[in-house]
């Protein structure tokens, strides 16, 4: 290599490398600022696809649209449970079995070790049938069943093609106890005296205006908010000389207040009727039991515990034909899962003749769970912008309650900016939830000021909830360019580094950023000039060689 090609590529690596030093100071800033935005609604865009994607479910229930069954003593039986899928994609694989925890709790005979049934695949929208006993293998409803109702609870399986699911639903159904003989009953019978009444209430407001059955309790309906009242057995005392049956009904109930929630004290209130229109009952008590209920991380325990103490109530008489009230002040445990609970309340009463009677109630208590959650703190980057520029906020959302938030929201809301509203979708029991959005500034600000978080969700029965979180923002005034001498007229005199200080940097900085551009077009000028000398040379070499 000839020392003039040396000497030109030292003089291109002394190019290059001036322009690696001064070409970045030439860059805008704001491309990376830009950069930063568009990497933020990229990510923002990614959420809310996230949030779409959870809008996918399978939603199953049961017993939709089916009338209570009732089962007879001692009969052979079919037990038929309807199952849906409510949601929007197909359930595959599915199967349904009954949840036997406890033999007194299911009214059939336990003839088979495995009652699980496969559905297949139940699609959207979509309803089958669930059935137990058919052909020569029908259920036995035992003996001794004595005419309450049954909660029966049901085990679902099913799968989405990717990820199994699990989950638990329940049903009543009613049953009749075996007739007594004839000489056991009260002699002269009166056939138009009412027997089992049934009815739904509503928590909060009086149910009233129970039906009034055959003594079969067909008609009875226990449901969310419902009640059902069991047929009167004489269980002691001289027979009636009247022969008419004094039966005393659940008209209806109410709550105090109206809507029961976990973990808070309420008073139920119990209407009742005395359906003779000829014989009065006095003597009454009345007992009031809920079922356990708990996890196996718990011991169970009652799902309502009374106030005072005392599950039992004491009512001296109620006349033929009329109706009296009786109360009890309750507490709904914390950890009860949002639904409805069933209460039992047993009778026992006596005549004018001290004629014994027993009867059995039963009443359908919703509970419903507060939702809980925090934020974390909230992040705003950068944390000053100024008016037109865009910052990005982000915090997370716990769900602290026992219960899922469905359709949760977030927006940004304060008067310096300009945001769009996020979807999250739905968030289940202790699952986090990130909130993510570009905020655009419109306003400048007196030092820091509020704006707000807005969350909005819809419980499992649509209801709108919204929680506000307050953070603070700074905006400043809009920078836009100008000349030296407007630059120099608006910084400060006081305070912080010497005017003339900064105008030297500004003007240094300038001066260095034209050098530089000069300096590499001179180089280039140099570089171009060196090469056609040379290639002037080699030409020359050449035609002497030829000669």
């Amino acid at each position: 290599m000839t020392k003039r090609r040396r000497n030109i590529l030292k003089r291109i690596g002394a190019a290059v490398l001036c322009a690696a030093f001064v070409l970045p100071a030439a860059i805008p800033v704001g491309a990376s600022v830009r950069a930063a935005g568009i990497q933020n609604l990229s990510a923002r865009s990614e959420s809310l696809a996230q949030g779409t994607a959870n809008l996918a479910r399978i939603q199953i229930s049961v017993g939709d649209g089916q009338e209570t069954p009732v089962f007879r003593a001692g009969e052979k039986a079919q037990l038929n449970i309807s199952v849906k899928n409510s949601g929007n994609i197909n359930a595959r694989n599915v199967r349904i079995a009954p949840v036997i925890q406890n033999e007194a709790d299911w009214p059939f005979e336990l003839n088979k070790l495995n009652y699980e049934l496969g559905l297949g695949t139940l699609e959207a929208g979509k309803q089958t049938d669930a059935l137990w006993g058919v052909d020569n293998d029908m259920l036995t409803v035992k003996s001794d069943v004595s005419g309450k109702a049954y909660k029966l609870t049901f085990r679902i399986d099913y799968d989405d093609g990717e990820n199994a699911y699990e989950t638990e639903k329940y049903v009543f159904v009613k049953t009749t106890a075996k007739e007594k003989p004839a000489e056991e009953q009260p002699s002269g019978g009166n056939p138009s005296d009412p027997g089992a009444s049934s009815g739904s209430g509503n928590p909060g407001q009086s149910a009233s205006g129970g039906q009034v059955s055959d003594g079969t309790g067909a008609d009875a309906a226990l449901t969310a908010g419902g009640f059902y009242t069991g047929e009167p057995v004489v269980s002691g005392g001289a027979s009636g000389s009247n022969g008419s049956v004094p039966r005393v009904i659940v008209t209806g109930f109410s709550t105090e207040p109206g809507e029961v929630r976990a973990g808070g004290d309420f008073k139920l209130v119990v209407h009742l009727k005395n359906t003779s229109s000829r014989t009065g009952v006095s003597n009454m008590l009345f007992d009031f039991q809920a079922p356990s209920s708990g996890t196996e991380a718990a011991a169970e325990a009652p799902a309502f515990l009374p106030s005072s103490g005392s599950s039992s109530i004491y009512l001296d008489s109620i006349p033929a034909g009329g109706t009296r009230d009786i109360a009890i002040d309750l507490n709904a445990r914390a950890d009860l899962v949002q639904k409805p609970y069933s209460i039992s309340m047993s009778m026992k009463y006596e005549d004018g003749n001290a004629t014994q009677y027993e009867a059995q109630s039963s009443l359908a208590i919703p509970v419903r769970q507060e939702a809980r959650f925090e934020f974390s703190k909230i992040q705003i980057a950068p944390d000053t912008v100024a008016v037109g520029e865009e910052a990005n906020i982000s915090c997370s959302l716990y769900n602290l309650g026992r219960v899922k938030m469905y359709n949760v929201k977030a927006r940004f809301e304060g008067a310096m900016i300009d945001s769009q509203e996020q979807f999250i979708g739905n968030l289940d029991a202790g699952a986090t939830g990130t909130i993510d959005s570009i905020a655009t500034a419109k306003q400048a600000t007196e030092g820091g000021e509020d704006c707000k978080l807005i969350l909005t969700y819809e419980d499992d029965a649509g209801n709108v909830s919204t929680s506000e979180q307050k953070f603070t923002m700074t905006v400043l005034e809009e920078t836009a360019p100008a000349d030296m001498e407007m630059l120099y007229e608006d910084m400060p005199e006081e305070g912080g580094l010497p005017v003339g200080m900064i105008v030297a940097v500004i003007v240094i900085a300038a001066a260095g950023i034209t050098g530089g551009a000069i300096l590499i077009k001179r180089r280039k000028k140099k570089l171009r000039e060196a090469e056609e000398e040379e290639l002037f040379d080699e030409v020359e070499r050449l035609t002497e060689d030829e000669h």
